[in-house]
């Protein structure tokens, strides 16, 4: 008998101490994101970790000042879903209540649903078109967090338009 198998199988049994099997169907570890191709998109590391704890979290809408598309001097507070972080910097798409149907970048907005980012619980869409970044310090309030289902059909828009 071989010496190779006992250590083998000490091998593996650390390794599952050290990195616990998941159960099938069991959500993933905090911090990952269940997305077809991988966790990073135009270098952001693409998360799901809300923690209303007043930090600005991914998975979580933020009020941040964001620059108009067509004058990026101006710009207004408005609700940020955060998907991730870059670096030191959290990234994220704007919210918007305005019903895209009829509008150019229908093809771009995502439905969220509504939350406690707008007092009077208007539907809202994800500008997946714009991907922006922001210190922690540009972020003004917590407005509370998004189920996983819609922040995954964020996430798939977004890594589709930006790669």
């Amino acid at each position: 008998m071989s010496e190779r198998g006992p250590i083998r199988r000490l091998a593996s049994a650390a390794g599952r101490l050290v990195r616990p099997a998941r159960r099938r169907g069991a959500p993933p570890e905090r911090g990952t994101v269940a997305t077809p191709a991988g966790p990073t998109i135009d270098g952001v590391a693409i998360s799901y970790e809300p923690m209303q704890d007043g930090d600005p979290d991914p998975g979580e809408v933020v009020w941040a000042w964001v620059p108009y598309e067509d004058d990026p001097n101006q710009g207004k507070d408005r609700p940020v879903l955060i998907l991730g972080r870059d670096g030191d910097r959290l990234a994220g798409v704007p919210l918007s209540s305005k019903d895209p149907r009829h509008r150019h970048d229908a093809g771009t907005r995502v439905p969220v649903g509504t939350g406690g980012w707008d007092r009077e619980r208007r539907p809202s869409w994800a500008d997946a078109d714009r991907l922006l970044r922001f210190h922690p310090d540009e972020i003004r309030r917590e407005g509370s967090s998004i189920d996983r289902d819609h922040f995954d059909q964020v996430v798939v828009r977004v890594r589709h338009l930006h790669g």
